[in-house]
């Protein structure tokens, strides 16, 4: 990229990441830093623009969403609109993508990733985690690692939002007390895997089941995830999930073993001296009595609750995490995104 101008940004994927990054860009200060180009997505042109200007979740577009022959016109700003299924079916050189955010889900592998750079994508952000540590240039936790980006990368993952919420968390906990042993439940919103009702349409069969009247537990790979990322951790780390019937916010339940005894008021202190240093967006901390619907639209990483924090003996350490699973994470996905630019523009040079 060119000093001075612009990032050119496309969306692959427009689903509900993909609708809230594009959204998140628009009520951030970060809007001028940034131009979306173009989206890719299979729905129809008509429900794109629909499905941009209004949400049950998070309300209202704040800005203008207009029709055009070839895409959406947002706030006087162009944005063409492809209906591509491979990632060479878009023309992605012509369009000049800087970097492109992969938010459909669908590649997590190396040579899949590397169709979109061979397709004429200046470089990948990923919405999700890569199959393997191998298969990502960095694997990036905002707030945590973020100062590794050199603007080499080629592909990066922003890691999971169950990941973003964590690792944190942990890593805090770890450089304090020390971690023996670590056990995290995901209690999280539904997600568009799962249908209304029982319905056969997955192999995994908690997953056949209707979301909005079970909670149902299913599989996760966020302990993989932490290990990723604090690999200091490998061996003491399991996790699980379980689908609760709210649309979304979800929370994960920690349980920690540590090395060193603690009493709950030196743990609330440090929690909460480290949520008041963090940067707008990565961690908060509360003591007020909440419930999961006030963390809807809160674009921290993590919030920890206060009024949770549970210790069993001196060692064994409970905590509750909330999290917004779409739009804190798509903050997050915007941060890594400014953080690989600032590297990117550090570099003096175009984006290959």
């Amino acid at each position: 990229m060119k000093p001075g101008r612009p990032l050119r940004l496309a969306i692959n994927g427009y689903g509900r990441i993909g609708r809230c990054f594009l959204r998140a860009l628009m009520e951030s200060s970060l809007r001028d830093r940034f131009v979306v180009v173009a989206i890719n997505d299979p729905a129809d042109l008509a429900s794109v623009a629909y499905l941009t200007r209004f949400d049950s979740t998070h309300g209202r577009f704040p800005g203008c969403v207009e029709l055009a022959a070839d895409g959406l016109v947002i706030d006087g700003a162009p944005i063409k609109v492809f209906h591509a299924s491979t990632p060479d079916g878009v023309p992605w050189w012509d369009l000049g993508v800087d970097i492109l955010v992969e938010a459909s889900g669908q590649y997590s592998y190396r040579d899949e990733l590397e169709a979109f750079l061979g397709a004429g994508c200046g470089r990948v952000l990923l919405s999700h985690p890569g199959h393997s540590a191998a298969d990502v240039d960095r694997t990036i936790v905002y707030g945590f690692n973020e100062g590794v980006i050199s603007g080499d990368e080629r592909v990066v993952s922003a890691a999971s939002c169950t990941t973003n919420a964590i690792v944190p968390v942990l890593a805090l906990l770890e450089e304090a007390y020390g971690l023996e042993q670590v056990l995290l439940t995901t209690l999280h919103s539904v997600m568009n895997d799962q249908p209304l009702i029982d319905g056969y349409h997955h192999s995994d069969l908690h997953l056949t089941r209707s979301a909005m009247q079970s909670m149902i537990p299913v599989a996760t790979g966020l302990a993989k995830g932490v290990v990723r990322l604090l690999p200091q951790l490998k061996g003491r780390v399991e996790a699980k999930a379980i689908r609760v019937p709210v649309v979304n916010v979800s929370a994960i339940d920690m349980v920690v073993s540590l090395q060193r005894s603690v009493r709950v008021e030196d743990v609330a202190v440090l929690l909460r001296e480290t949520a008041d240093a963090c940067g707008a967006g990565r961690m908060a901390y509360t003591a007020e009595p909440h419930a999961s619907i006030d963390f809807n639209h809160s674009l921290h990483s993590a919030i920890i609750d206060g009024q949770q924090i549970r210790l069993s003996g001196d060692r064994l350490l409970n905590l509750l995490v909330w999290f917004d699973n779409e739009w804190g994470f798509a903050n997050r996905m915007l941060d890594v995104a400014m953080c690989w630019s600032d590297r990117l523009a550090g570099l003096g040079g175009e984006v290959a």
